[in-house]
């Protein structure tokens, strides 16, 4: 049988990989975690500290990826990388939990986000309309919102059917227009705000802080849940490495996709969250309502409340692009599974059209589907971030195997700091799932329980590709 049926094309540039990073990075997190942040550590300076340590602890696992895939450009991303490392099983459980929650939990998210944001924008006409219908003797309720979000879900699904080049295209019209909108935001409060830069200098630590517990304010806990929320703001930064196999001249272009994106993303966070504080107090900050967001709050001490619908507008162009970039990435990881006959066969097949794995794109949106109208992806991508920190550990620990097991691999760009900085990055993501384990036990376990579900998955088939003799697809 021909492989070009189970070939991609390498048709994204380097614009295009710096757009799908930073737009897969960028979502609502700049817009709505810096109250919280603030509620945390009290001292504005310190907020900002948090947003550049997180950026730099992301920067770092960054560095590790960069060598790594331009050593080994190929579809899949971790999952290849853990594979040529730990195994099968270990890629395979990686894959499993991407594909099942990890990254189609987080696209039902955005997707639902964006409905929501739209509903503001639209000044809540979305909240009555309610439909119903009777299934098989089930009663099924569904909200125009989430209508809305399957929308756009599937919208972003067949944009992504396309070839790479027309989604890296797409995905850097989006990332223009998210720039545009932080910047705009940050600019417009820069030039119009009435605000004073000795706010940097006054504490929040005495705001409302509604829906912040107690236990995560201040000392070195409060310290560590807001460099969570930093965390979960610049997560996304690996999520290129899935279309490696895509990109032209890899060993070139995506170290500078990986460090060109993250320096981006830290620069634009760090100027956004200065123009909050130049405009309001600390103390204002801290008492923001859990139901606005910060960037609101600081476009209405000038737009009045023209604002509400202005920043809804903003967070709906974030949670698109955001959602579009993660569907074009993501869906490469089960078409590897499926290549290596660890997953649905059918799913290996590329478009001899558009050279794109399309029913693997399919495959994520029906289960990214199923997530959205569950209700229940919000508990269930809570529990996954143990399990992401944990896998971006396991592929940054991979860079020391094959440093010394593939010594004469051909390395086009070496990460900078080594040993040094990588093996700082796995104390960090350790010492992360250690915190997570202490404050949020119960997320930890669902983590791992989400994880150890894919076994017998695994085995079923191991057992089918072992009786087809279908070896596992190599570099």
């Amino acid at each position: 049988m021909s492989t070009a049926r189970f070939e991609l094309t390498r048709g994204l540039g380097l614009i295009g990989g710096i757009s799908v990073n930073v737009a897969n990075i960028i979502g609502t997190g700049v817009f709505l975690k810096s109250r919280v942040m603030t509620c945390n550590v009290g001292d504005p300076l310190w907020v900002l500290a948090v947003w550049l340590i997180g950026g730099l602890l992301a920067l770092a696992g960054a560095l590790c990826y960069a060598e790594i895939c331009a050593m080994m450009p190929a579809s899949g991303g971790d999952y290849v990388f853990m594979r040529r490392a730990y195994g099968k099983l270990t890629s395979f459980l990686f894959g499993w939990t991407s594909f099942t929650i990890m990254k189609t939990g987080s696209q039902a998210a955005l997707a639902v986000g964006f409905a929501i944001f739209m509903n503001v924008a639209l000044g809540g006409q979305l909240d009555a309309l309610h439909y119903s219908a009777s299934l098989g003797g089930w009663r099924l309720h569904v909200s125009a919102v989430s209508i809305l979000a399957l929308a756009a879900l599937w919208l972003v699904a067949l944009m992504n059917c396309a070839s790479v080049t027309t989604g890296g295209k797409t995905a850097a019209a989006l990332t223009v227009a998210k720039l545009a909108m932080v910047l705009l935001v940050a600019g417009c409060a820069f030039a119009f705000g009435h605000g004073d830069w000795s706010h940097l200098r006054a504490s929040g630590a005495a705001g409302n802080c509604d829906a912040v517990a107690d236990s995560a304010r201040g000392g070195i806990a409060g310290v560590g849940a807001a460099m969570l929320g930093a965390l979960w703001a610049y997560d996304g930064w690996n999520n290129v490495a899935p279309l490696s196999g895509e990109v032209r001249d890899p060993q070139r272009n995506l170290p500078r996709v990986f460090l060109g994106g993250m320096l981006i993303i830290m620069a634009l966070y760090l100027v956004a969250n200065l123009s909050y504080f130049y405009v309001l107090t600390p103390l204002q900050v801290a008492s923001v309502a859990p139901t606005s967001s910060l960037a609101t709050e600081v476009m209405k001490t000038f737009m009045g409340p023209g604002a509400v619908s202005f920043v809804a507008l903003a967070l709906m162009i974030s949670s698109l692009g955001s959602l579009h970039a993660s569907v074009l990435a993501n869906s490469r990881v089960p078409f590897a599974m499926a290549r290596d006959g660890l997953f649905f066969r059918s799913l290996r097949s590329v478009s001899p059209r558009t050279r794109v794995p399309v029913r693997a794109v399919m495959a994520q949106a029906a289960w990214a589907s199923v997530l959205t109208l569950s209700g229940s992806y919000d508990t269930l991508t809570d529990a996954v971030i143990f399990a992401s920190w944990l896998f971006y550990g396991l592929t940054a620990g991979s860079l020391f195997i094959f440093r010394r097991q593939l010594p004469d691999l051909l390395r086009p760009y070496r990460a900078w700091g080594y040993p040094l900085i990588p093996a700082l990055f796995i104390l960090l993501t350790l010492a992360l799932l250690a915190t997570t384990f202490i404050a949020a036990p119960r997320q930890a376990l669902g983590g791992m329980l989400l994880i150890i579900a894919g076994l017998p998955f695994y085995f079923y088939w191991s057992r089918i590709q072992a009786a087809n003799q279908e070896p596992p697809n190599q570099l």
